[in-house]
């Protein structure tokens, strides 16, 4: 090949390559300032991520190594679990999703609650839907569906489920404006989304600051992201109950 010839040939895939990452820029250059903006990164605190969201630092994930603490015998004392489950407003015929399910210990009460619907128990680690299904089969729940969720999505189809619950999990969520969004889509127009965590405001537990939320922190991020706040229950012993509401008309 000619002098001529190598120079063209090197000057074209310059010009390739400036313009493949123009348009590489162009696709994905608001995506990272947006995630840029939407989260920060510091020194991880204990139990912590290093991960900031709207002022709070996301707390690690719950390992499956620790899923027998999830069914301990105390907790329905200890927490009211069965006054937890009763609360949720519920019909029967409704498809309901447990997101951050564990060993399915709410998705099995709730499953009771709705004979002509579906729990949809979605978890992104597999050795905890593994546990689910093992339950199931022993126990033959037919109603009970398990879902390996993403850490950014839960994997639910568009206006899918009349009411999402999450109960101790929204604090781990490594990416809960994701999550949320997608959580907002899954649910149908008028759908209610629970959250329940233990109370911050609860100075009498100091331990595991990071695996609480405190009514404020809860209800910025989640109004966000467009749902309506309709009210916080004070009925459990350790934990907020809150309310959400996808609006009707959206």
């Amino acid at each position: 090949m000619s002098p001529t010839k190598i120079v063209l040939v090197a000057l074209l895939a310059g010009l390739v390559l400036t313009f493949t990452i123009a348009a590489i820029d162009s696709a994905g250059g608001d995506l990272a300032q947006t995630s840029t903006a939407i989260y920060e990164t510091r020194t991880p605190s204990g139990q912590g991520t290093g991960k900031f969201y709207m002022g709070r630092e996301i707390a690690d994930v719950m390992s499956h190594r620790r899923m027998s603490r999830l069914d301990r015998p105390e907790r329905e004392r200890e927490e009211r679990t069965d006054l937890l489950v009763a609360a949720l407003p519920l019909e029967k015929d409704y498809d309901v999703a447990d997101i951050g399910a564990g060993i399915g210990y709410f998705s099995f009460r709730v499953a009771k609650r709705v004979p002509d619907g579906v729990v949809h128990a979605v978890d992104i680690q597999q050795e905890m839907l593994d546990e689910i299904e093992r339950r199931k089969h022993k126990n033959r729940v037919d109603n009970v569906r398990t879902l390996l969720g993403r850490i950014d999505n839960p994997g639910l189809s568009a206006q899918s489920v009349d009411l999402i619950f999450i109960v101790d999990s929204y604090h781990e969520f490594s990416h809960p404006r994701e999550m949320g969004e997608a959580m907002y889509e899954a649910l149908r127009p008028g759908g209610h989304l629970i959250v329940v965590e233990d109370r911050a405001e609860d100075t009498s537990r100091p331990w595991g600051t990071l695996h609480k939320l405190s009514e404020t922190q809860a209800r910025k991020e989640i109004t966000v992201l467009g749902f309506d706040w309709l009210r916080t229950e004070s009925f459990l012993p350790q934990q907020h109950f809150l309310v959400f509401q996808r609006p009707a008309s959206h």
